[in-house]
């Protein structure tokens, strides 16, 4: 978890604000989700990124431990309860909207755990209607998720729908206060006189649901989406400066 009000004080030193601008916590907040959104989704890039660079037994920390470590904090798995309440589709089941992207899917077949092969759309197409030797079956479930619709399929006899007993996903990051989570990161603030003063209500203030390392990163980001909104330049390149010297280091 990164603190939203440690992340607030950060951009507003940065902006200068009795020089350059104030930042209303309305407008932070706004900047500060889109901030939290590009991080999370730029992990995957770097993991398939990774993918193409052989990795160097020798450094500490590897990049793929790292990845590893700030994507474990939003990984959660649905069990067999949960999955039952998701909404049925023609053969299949819509995805809750807060799984991101799914890693595993078990199904219990013959009362053992069993992991589901996920197929792309036209390798799961062959696979329902290929012959005998690549057929789905009780060991081999197959599944494929298009449009956000889960489909699961096997063979016993016949062609049949496989049930999920465990979905492991990537879920989207939102706020997290003491009660829980909350859909949006927020600042959460009252106003005594004319001035907006930071309010850690349990209701009010939802910090980052991101790992404490990627700080830094966010108060970047921000400043970048602030100084576009600002049409302040100077704002806008101490933002992406900031921001390039992170990567780079990151990279290094």
């Amino acid at each position: 978890m990164v603190n939203i009000d440690t992340v607030y004080q950060k951009v507003l030193a940065f902006a200068n604000k009795e020089q350059r601008g104030y930042i209303t916590p309305q407008e932070f907040n706004l900047y500060a989700n889109q901030a939290q959104q590009e991080i999370f989704e730029q992990y995957f890039y770097d993991i398939r990124q990774q993918g193409r660079i052989k990795s160097n037994e020798h450094s500490y920390p590897d990049m793929d431990d790292m990845l590893e470590e700030k994507l474990q904090i939003l990984e959660n798995t649905d069990d067999a309860a949960t999955i039952a309440a998701y909404t049925p589709v023609l053969d299949g089941f819509q995805l809750p909207s807060y799984i991101y992207r799914v890693n595993n899917i078990r199904s219990l077949q013959l009362g053992e755990l069993v992991d589901c092969e996920i197929l792309n759309t036209k390798e799961f197409t062959e696979c329902l209607y290929g012959g005998r030797l690549i057929r789905p079956s009780v060991e081999r479930p197959i599944a494929n998720i298009r449009n956000n619709v889960l489909r699961m399929f096997l063979y016993q006899n016949s062609l049949m729908m496989a049930i999920a007993e465990q979905i492991t996903y990537y879920k989207k990051p939102g706020g997290v206060n003491s009660a829980g989570t909350y859909p949006n990161v927020a600042w959460g603030y009252f106003v005594v006189g004319g001035k907006a003063l930071y309010d850690t209500s349990v209701n009010k203030t939802f910090h980052f649901e991101l790992h404490p390392s990627e700080e830094n990163e966010l108060v970047y980001k921000i400043l970048k989406f602030a100084g576009v909104a600002m049409q302040r330049n100077d704002i806008l390149s101490a933002g992406q400066g900031l921001e390039i010297s992170q990567v780079q280091q990151e990279k290094q």
